[in-house]
This record gives structure tokens, sequence and C-alpha cells, in this order.
């Protein structure tokens, strides 16, 4: 029997971890910085708790160049993806960046001191040769490609790590353990034999089944393992996951399942994702995982095909079962039949069976559309979930964006906008005249091309935080500029409708009716930089409405938009 440490040598090493923290502390004081990215975050989280393991840092050259080139760091271990620490040019000259100098990472969300690393080296990667090789493609659709391309600075940094503290998570902190505690956990409940479920998705009724199939087989407990650090633009978020997830925990038998969160940060990169997959749930106790049909895969490429073939992350990984030592469980995707009420593997199902499925693309337009989703998909509590953060069109909210000329008649349209929704009833809404946020919040701005870039940039996060609520927003800005007005669309679409609406009204009428006698200034030079006098305006060619109030009046212009609103079921029955 192995010898168990009495409690006073415990207390010791504690206390030994414990000053080994505080030195480290007192020197970071002393030491450059720099802040960690959320992608950079998850990735040293996994470093210092040990689920990278054997990494002991950010890859030097040597093992960077041959996990890329051989799926093996460079002393034969098998590992498949690139975990760099990336830095830009500047960062190297301000911080006087260096071999064997030492270096503090910190947190981005409070500042807080993580690690210090020592650096080993600085070098410039071929990111062509690492997108080729690592995803097998250099086109940007790929969201793993388009990342490195775009947003993964020019230099990466190699060392190893010294750990001060791990960072500070405060959402499901029961559900986040670290592999040694996972697999004391395991140890605990008796578990000999874990089969890993990797998600990035909401889980339903077939992956139920799937998991306990699997379990069933290998005679196995469950671990459900999703990642919730970066996962793929788009995907659900991670907290409206997690309330799925420990909806669905209590449908598997007492004592089958359990839960744990991994800080991952995803690539998407298919194959090779699902072999760095299988050595992190390894290292996190698991002996089985499964990996499904097209793991990890991101889609089709920009020509239309899939980027990794349904069955390559199977192979792959299969390639190097012996030396992985954790076994694979394969699986086709599971489909219900109706008259048995069951779900089966594709591939099991006879010939002429009738079958049924919902892809994601119907799950979202039914919870858009508020339509029935049948129990045989999904459990109740699972939709309810869904349901809360996905609410239909007319409890979501939305942003009518106005843009014309000074006195083409956005105002008086938006203050009859206003009335009509708030008769309408359902939700709040908010009314951002042009005066009126240049006053409350641009004061300080000017009518150069930046500034007018800025203050449009506050009118869309601030719509957009008011679309999240579920609110109905009229701004109604001169917004000359396509490139702001393209901005202000991609923040509130994050959260809500948004409807450009070109005020089309002629520059010559908005002068005739002009009765404070504002572009009679501007046109003797009183005032400067005013649009259609001395700066330009760039039409809309992408208007979702286009009016025009020499020819209509406000009555019919909002009886317009509002149709147009009840059409997409935004507005009408509730």
């Amino acid at each position: 029997m192995a010898n168990i440490p009495h409690g006073n040598v415990l207390k010791d090493a504690h206390a030994r971890d414990a000053h080994k923290n505080e030195s480290l502390r007192i020197e970071a004081e002393s030491l450059p910085s720099i802040v960690l990215t959320d992608r950079q975050l998850c990735d040293l989280e996994l470093i210092m708790n040990g689920g990278f393991s054997p990494l002991e840092g950010f890859m030097n050259q040597d093992d960077y160049l041959s996990v890329v080139r051989n799926l093996r760091l460079k002393n034969g271990c098998l590992w498949s993806m690139p975990i760099t620490l990336d830095v830009t040019e500047k960062d190297i000259k301000t911080l006087d960046l260096a071999p064997s100098k030492r270096l503090v990472l910190r947190d981005f969300r409070d500042d807080s001191t993580l690690a210090i690393l020592t650096i080993q080296d600085i070098y410039q990667p071929d990111k062509v040769e690492e997108a080729i090789k690592v995803f097998g493609d250099n086109d940007e659709i790929h969201p793993g490609v388009n990342y490195l391309k775009n947003q993964v600075k020019e230099y990466y940094i190699g060392g190893n790590i010294e750990a001060i503290q791990a960072p500070i998570h405060y959402d499901y902190v029961a559900h986040r353990y670290t592999p040694a505690e996972l697999r004391a956990h395991f140890k605990k409940l008796n578990w000999s034999r874990v089969v890993a479920f990797q998600t990035r998705n909401p889980m339903h009724r077939a992956h139920r089944e799937l998991t306990v199939r699997a379990a069933r087989i290998r005679q196995a407990n469950v671990l459900i393992h999703p990642a919730v650090g970066l996962t793929k633009p788009g995907d659900v978020d991670h907290y409206t996951r997690v309330r799925v997830y420990q909806a669905i925990m209590p449908k598997y038998p007492n004592g089958m399942a359990t839960l744990s969160l991994l800080p991952l940060a995803m690539r998407m990169g298919g194959p090779r994702e699902a072999l760095w997959h299988a050595i992190i749930r390894k290292n996190f106790g698991a002996t089985h995982f499964i990996i499904g049909r097209d793991h990890a895969g991101p889609g089709k490429n920009s020509k239309g095909k899939d980027f990794y073939g349904p069955y390559e992350a199977q192979e792959l990984v299969a390639k190097y079962k012996d030396e992985l030592k954790i076994e694979v469980v394969p699986f086709q995707m599971m489909t219900y039949i109706p008259d048995s009420d069951e779900y089966m593997a594709i591939d099991e199902v006879p010939e002429g069976t009738q079958t049924l499925n919902i892809s994601g693309t119907e799950l979202r337009r039914r919870l858009r559309a508020g339509a029935h989703i049948p129990e045989w998909f999904s459990y109740p509590e699972v939709v309810k979930v869904l349901r809360d953060t996905f609410p239909p069109k007319s409890k979501q909210g939305f942003t009518l964006f106005l843009t014309g000329y000074y006195n083409s008649g956005k105002d008086p349209i938006s203050r009859a906008l206003q009335v009509v929704l708030n008769q309408q009833g359902g939700r709040s809404v908010s009314l951002l005249l042009g005066e009126i946020v240049r006053h409350e919040l641009s004061s300080e701005l000017g009518f150069s091309r930046k500034d007018r870039d800025i203050n449009i940039a506050r009118i869309g996060f601030v719509s957009a935080e008011l679309t999240k609520a579920g609110a109905a927003v009229i701004a109604a800005p001169i917004a000359p500029y396509a490139e702001a007005r393209n901005h202000a669309r991609s923040l509130v679409e994050a959260y809500g409708g948004f409807y450009l609406i070109h005020v089309n009204t002629p520059l010559e009428y908005c002068i005739q009716t002009d009765r404070k006698g504002i572009y009679k200034k501007a046109q003797s030079g009183e005032i400067k930089g005013f649009t259609g006098v001395d700066d330009p305006y760039e039409k809309p060619t992408d208007a979702d409405i286009v009016v025009d109030l020499s020819k209509q009046n406000v009555n019919e212009i909002c009886h317009q938009i509002v149709l147009l609103l009840e059409k997409d079921g935004y507005i009408g029955e509730r």
C-alpha cells in the first residue's frame, strides 16, 4: 500500500506552495506584463491545471513546428494542436522581450496576475503553413483560419509557465473541475470506466440516447464534458447551454452521468481537433471518448464543400489508439423511429423505415417563430430553456434606424413611430433622435468623419443593448457614411431585428422647407462640415425601406414600416 502523507506533511507542502506563490507575486510587480486575450486565457488555464499535459507552457519554435508538421512535440509526445502565445512587434519592443527574460501574464477581465512565463524564444510563424497543415485549408471561411489570419498577432513567444493563481470563474462553479479534482471525483464514485462526451451545442434526446448507448456497450459511466471557452462563432452561448445540460442530467438513470465544464477554446479543426480532445479527456480521467460524425467540423468551405469528411476524425484518432491509452467510441448520427418510439444509429435503420429528424436550422426557425417542438426531439425542460433565450420575434427587440438629410422628415416620422409602437404595446420604446444623442451622449464630438463615425457607433451600441433587452428602438441620426451604418447594423443584429430606413427626401425639398434657416447658414459658410452642403452623404444601397416626405405623409410612412414589422413577426398577435 502506498504511504499516505501525515497531516503535518500536507500542511508543510501547502505552506511551501503558499510561500512560493507569494514570492512569485512579489517578483511579478517588477516584471513586464501582457494582458491575455480570451483564447490565451483558456489555453493558460488548461496548461496550469494539467488539462494540456504534457505541455508546461506555451510552445517554443521547435515544438510548434514539430506539432504543425508531425502531430508530435519535439520529444515525440503525441500532440495535434499548436498552443501558442501571440504578441505584436510593438509588445516585443516596448516590453524589451528576449529569451531568458520573464513575463507576467494577466487576466483581461480583472487585470489579476496569473502566471510568470520564462521566455525560451520569440519567433514569427508561417501562418499559411499553419493553416494548411493544421486545418487542411487556407480558406478564411474556416473559423480557425479566419482567427489565425485576422486576430492572431505576428509573433509567438515560447516558454514554460509558473502558476500564481488560476483564473477566477463566477458561473457554474460547482460544475468546474480541474483534471485532478475530476479524477478524484471519479475515484470517490468508484467509477473505473468513464466515457466522455464532447459538445458545443445544446443537448437533445438523440444526444442522451447516444451517450446512454455508449455507456451500455462499454459498461461505463458518462461524463458530459462541454467546451465552455470559445466555440464556433454564432454558437449558442455557454450560459444557455449549461442550463440545458443541467435540465437534461435528471434524464439519465441515477448515478450514471456527471457534468463537468471544460474551459476550452475550440479551433474547429476536425480530425486534429478530435485527436486533441481525446488527449485532453484522458488527462481528465476518461477511459473512453465518443467521436461522432464530423467531430468539431466547421461546415462548408467557400466552394460549398465540407472541410472534412464525415469520418475523418474517427479515422485519425483510431490510427493512434494504442498510443492514446483512451478508447474511442465511434458513433454515427442518431435518428428517430416514430413506429417504435426510439432512436437508432442511422447506419442501423432497416431500409424503408420511416425516420424523423429536426436540423439545427429548422430548430432555430421553430424557436424564432414560437412553433411546436415535439417531445420526441427534445425534452420540455430543454425547450423551455431555449425559448427563454430565443423568444419568438413577437417578444424580441428591434431597431428602426432612420437615415437622411437634415430636415428630411426623420424626426417627425420617428416621433410618430414612437406613438404607434407605444399604442401597440408589449415593449418599451426608446427614441434616439440625432440632436438628443448629440447633446446627451456625444456633446464633445465635432463633425469630422472620425467624430461622426464615433457618434454612430455609440448609437449602435446603445441600440444593441436596448434591443437585447427586448425594446423597440427608433434611432434617427443623419448617419451619412455607409461603413458606420453597417457597423451599427452588425451590433444590433447580434440581438434582434435591424431595419435601415432611408428617408430619401430630396435635398432641394429639405432646403426649401427649412424654417430654422440652418441650410442658409451652411451655404453662407457660417456652419462648416454640413451634410449635403460641404460634406457628403452616401445614399444607402441596402435600405429595407425607402420613403420620401415630399411624396408621402408621415401617416403613410409609419403604416409602411408597421406593415413590414408585422410581416416579419415583430408586432401583431402575441
